[in-house]
């Protein structure tokens, strides 16, 4: 498995979650994070390494990323072959990683389809030529996928079964320290270090000039382990 930042490290943990509660015995390795750990995956490197956003970074890491992809996929074709691969989001590069292992007669699965129906449509080809199967998070995908050939099954998103419909508005201020009649404002300047170096200031500096005009708000910031 490959998931490629934060937001996969969540979606791929919970997936492991359910695969592990149908095959106790599962072992699964590659790319990943503590969400994904914390369900007994083997990670070779974090996946820090491919959280990477903006042209700049990533041609600043470019040559770091292909060789890792390159290690993971001779790691993968060379030792013991996998069962199956999967790529969790991350299509820049798990699809052509996907597509290096299909040709070997490893099976691939991508979770989470490319926004192919929102841009960059041409997509849809890559992933013809690199998924066996694609788990698809919105239920209009399958439908636009197979007019292309593409086997794709809508499995809804993981993270339904853990976010409540009705959140528990007391109990977070409870935990989070605030009062019933405090006025909160959320800070979100992203889960990747680059989007945070890019951004905090101006987000931070606009925080500052709300709490100018407002003296009494409270700010929060959610942050990744990694970030806090």
């Amino acid at each position: 498995m490959v998931a490629g930042e934060t937001s996969g490290d969540l979606l791929a943990g919970l997936l492991l979650q359910g695969m592990r509660a149908r095959w106790p015995d599962l072992q699964a390795s590659g790319i990943g994070g503590p969400r994904m750990q914390e369900q007994g995956f083997e990670n070779w490197w974090p996946s820090e390494k491919l959280a990477v956003r903006g042209y700049v970074e990533v041609l600043r890491h470019y040559r770091e990323i292909v060789g890792i992809r390159e290690q993971l996929k001779q790691r993968l074709l060379q030792g013991p072959r996998p069962d199956v691969f999967i790529g969790v989001d991350a299509p820049d590069f798990n699809l052509d990683l996907e597509a290096a292992l299909k040709a070997q007669g490893v099976r691939t699965v991508h979770f989470v389809c490319p926004s192919v129906w929102a841009w960059r449509p041409e997509r849809v080809e890559k992933i013809r030529r690199s998924a066996d199967h694609v788990l698809c998070i919105f239920p209009f995908e399958p439908e636009l996928l197979a007019r292309h050939g593409i086997a794709a099954t809508y499995v809804g998103h993981p993270l339904a079964d853990v976010i409540p419909l009705e959140p528990d508005r007391v109990g977070a201020r409870r935990r989070l320290g605030l009062a019933d009649d405090d006025t909160v404002v959320a800070i979100l300047p992203g889960s990747r270090a680059s989007e945070v170096q890019y951004l905090a200031g101006v987000f931070f500096d606009a925080a500052a000039r709300l709490l100018r005009a407002r003296p009494g708000l409270r700010l929060v910031v959610p942050a990744v382990p990694a970030l806090r």
